[in-house]
């Protein structure tokens, strides 16, 4: 088995049973024979950078799974096929994964999503603290880095004697 990633964008007029409906012929298709999922995240509508299909908007899917070749090659022509999928990307992780290293990916997986969780709850305190202003601090926070640069590149002028 082999470690992949997809990211497929859906038609943004499907309802809920259509994109479960595909999902879950996706998720049969890398599940058939030893494939495994190990992360799935449906990470709801989005706006595109550009026209795809002539639609600005897309419901994304993230796939994170271990299955053979073979699996791959089906699901993504079942892609090319089914006209709610207007794009997707699968990407190789591994060349080779076994059961402990799946297990391993699906605990480093929850951890990240629980640091990401956390991180997002105590940012929201923050700007409740400062009275809801959130974009101050990151323009600080960048400001300080780039005049610091700025000082950094005076100085090698000066001595360099331009």
């Amino acid at each position: 088995m082999r470690r992949y990633e997809t990211i497929y964008i859906l038609r943004p007029n499907l309802g809920e049973e259509e994109i479960t409906k595909v999902v879950e012929s996706t998720n049969a298709i890398l599940n058939s024979g030893d494939g495994e999922i190990i992360a799935l995240d449906q990470w709801g509508l989005r706006k595109l950078a550009y026209l795809i299909k002539k639609e600005s908007n897309g419901y994304y899917v993230y796939c994170d799974y271990a299955t053979a070749p073979d699996n791959v090659s089906e699901m993504e022509r079942k892609f090319r096929i089914d006209d709610t999928v207007m794009k997707y990307m699968t990407v190789k992780l591994a060349e080779a994964i076994d059961t402990a290293g799946i297990e391993a990916a699906r605990g480093d997986y929850e951890a990240a999503k629980v640091a990401a969780a956390k991180a997002a709850e105590e940012e929201e305190q923050e700007t409740e603290e400062q009275g809801g202003d959130k974009k101050e601090p990151v323009k600080e926070a960048v400001k300080e880095p780039v005049q610091e640069a700025a000082k950094e590149t005076e100085e090698v002028k000066e001595t360099s004697g331009e």
